[in-house]
């Protein structure tokens, strides 16, 4: 009979410990420790070791965020349903996939815009804070444009579209804003990679 590992806590306990066997040096904090091994586990890319940044205060700007209890704008449902529930409910936060809307497909048809751009500007319409992008780097840009119009007010961001078209510029471009954010730079990123973030940050809390 074959032997191998059946409680999901301890499959992941292992996967991390193989993570930062193979890892290799690194100048991470604890918490960025956190946040990367999570990617890395999500994908199994350590390439993402060097690709994530994580801005100074980034990681304590979203904790005092997400204590307070804030609604979460994701770009994918796909990255909405990766966020842990049982946790946001514990820390009465909400997850929202805005594109998802009815009325959002109306407004993007009608300004010849992306739904992902006419949902950001909902979003921000709706006071949101805490932003994250697995997918649309179009979405990206729009949050940088609303913010430099004083249109918005981000406090914290996660830029992980991922893709061969504007992915990387989008990444580029956000990082030109004096704003607490982590973002995935390069072509790479996408909406699991997006969730493990927000999770990493939230386990930072619960666990």
């Amino acid at each position: 009979m074959m032997d191998y590992i059946k409680v999901p806590m301890d499959i992941e306990k292992k996967s991390f410990e193989i993570i930062g066997e193979e890892m290799g040096e690194h100048n991470f904090s604890e918490k960025e420790l956190l946040i990367i091994k999570r990617v890395i586990h999500t994908t199994a890319d350590f390439e993402l070791k060097n690709l994530t940044y994580i801005r100074d205060g980034a990681i304590t700007s979203a904790l005092e965020l997400l204590r307070k209890g804030v609604t979460i704008y994701t770009d994918t449902n796909m990255a909405a349903s990766g966020i842990n529930k049982g946790v946001l409910s514990k820390l009465n936060c909400k997850v929202e996939c805005f594109v998802s809307r009815e009325d959002i497909a109306q407004i993007a048809k009608e300004r010849g815009i992306t739904r992902s751009m006419a949902a950001v500007e909902k979003a921000v319409e709706e006071g949101v804070e805490f932003f994250v992008f697995g997918n649309a780097p179009t979405a990206l840009f729009k949050l940088k444009e609303l913010t430099l119009e004083g249109k918005a007010n981000p406090k914290f961001i996660i830029g992980a579209p991922v893709g061969f078209v504007g992915a990387a510029e989008s990444k580029e471009e956000i990082e030109k804003l004096e704003i607490p954010m982590i973002t995935v730079r390069g072509r790479k990123g996408g909406s699991n990679i997006a969730a493990a973030i927000v999770n990493a940050l939230m386990y930072m809390i619960t666990r």
